[in-house]
């Protein structure tokens, strides 16, 4: 009867522990969007959830491993990606952000005008200085210093980097036939940093540089930042408004894995992109409770209902209705021993 009792209670602390604690890791991008979003959410049902902020390819291998509950990614995985998982994956948006040009320009208080071939020719290393004619012709009237342009970007696997890169690799054949897009590429220029902290850092303390970041941490490091001319010919400044247009009349696939960059819509923001959690359809694998998948469920399905309300006051867009009904859809078809949970 004694060890009845103790293995019941040793039962009940296990799947209390597995009600209470999730783990998931990723991308940077969403970091600050995420921390608010659990640190709410542990207050309101008391579940903990711990999010390393490692990178969107890290996020990627760690739920390729099965090492964590959830990986945070900007780009969805490519069918080729998935298939080195051990069942199938599933995705979901969470928000919409914007990749921004943040700069280092001592002198200049107005925002600098970009086009996406000015931004490709800085990154492959043809534009060398910020005075250069190109950058002097669609910013007319701007005394722009002759400094030498420091190139900052990701050393790490970023869905940040994936998200740039594909925009880039849209309006310029030059960017996509020598560069062209990945979470890690072979950059033709630029000092490497870890995190879209770690590149606002660089811009930060180096005078002439410039990285691109999500535009919370422009905003934090309070770093100047760029208009970029969308497809329409607009130069747009990102901003909650213009970021959220980018999925405006763009057909959403009912796995979400879309591109928003370069949005045809007249007045978006052009490098702007949903952020995803991945996980597992089967949740029965490496030892997992039911109970577990259960507070997996619950949580995803609050991040893409009430927790939009965060999304807003830190810079980033609430995902359209018709998404979140994507991503409920996707949520139901999660299982536990091949049962709905």
């Amino acid at each position: 009867m004694k060890k009845i009792f103790v293995l019941a209670a040793a039962l009940a602390v296990t799947t209390a522990s597995a009600q209470s604690s999730l783990t998931g890791a990723g991308a940077s991008f969403p970091f600050p969007l995420y921390s608010k979003m659990f640190a709410e959410y542990k207050s309101d049902t008391g579940v903990s959830v711990n999010y390393q902020s490692v990178g969107s390819g890290a996020g990627q291998k760690q739920i390729t491993e099965r090492t964590v509950d959830f990986a945070g990614s900007d780009n969805p995985m490519s069918d080729e990606a998935m298939k080195a998982a051990p069942a199938d994956l599933l995705h979901i948006p969470t928000a919409i952000g914007a990749v921004v040009p943040a700069y280092n320009l001592p002198g200049v208080s107005s925002p600098l005008k970009f086009t996406g071939k000015v931004l490709a020719d800085i990154y492959l290393g043809k534009i060398k200085t910020w005075n250069d004619k190109a950058i002097a012709a669609i910013n007319p009237g701007v005394t722009i210093p002759p400094l030498p342009i420091t190139v900052a970007r990701r050393s790490d696997g970023s869905g940040t980097t994936f998200v740039f890169a594909d925009y880039l690799s849209k309006v310029s054949s030059e960017w996509k036939s020598k560069v062209g897009v990945g979470n890690s590429l072979q950059w033709p220029v630029g000092t490497g940093a870890r995190g879209n902290d770690g590149v606002a850092g660089v811009v930060k303390s180096t005078p002439g540089a410039i990285g691109y970041v999500e535009l919370v941490y422009a905003k934090q490091n309070k770093l100047p930042l760029g208009s970029v001319q969308n497809r329409a010919g607009k130069f747009v400044l990102a901003d909650n408004g213009p970021a959220s247009l980018a999925a405006r009349g763009v057909v959403i696939p009912a796995d979400t894995r879309v591109s928003l960059t370069n949005s045809a819509n007249a007045d978006a923001y052009p490098i702007a992109s949903f952020t995803y959690l991945i996980f597992y359809k089967e949740q029965n694998y490496a030892g997992r409770s039911q109970a577990q998948a259960a507070a997996l469920k619950k949580l995803l399905t609050w991040m893409v209902t009430s927790g939009q309300q965060y999304n807003e006051g830190l810079d980033y867009a609430k995902l359209p209705d018709t998404v979140v009904n994507k991503a409920k859809s996707i949520i139901g078809k999660m299982t536990y021993g091949g049962k709905k949970i």
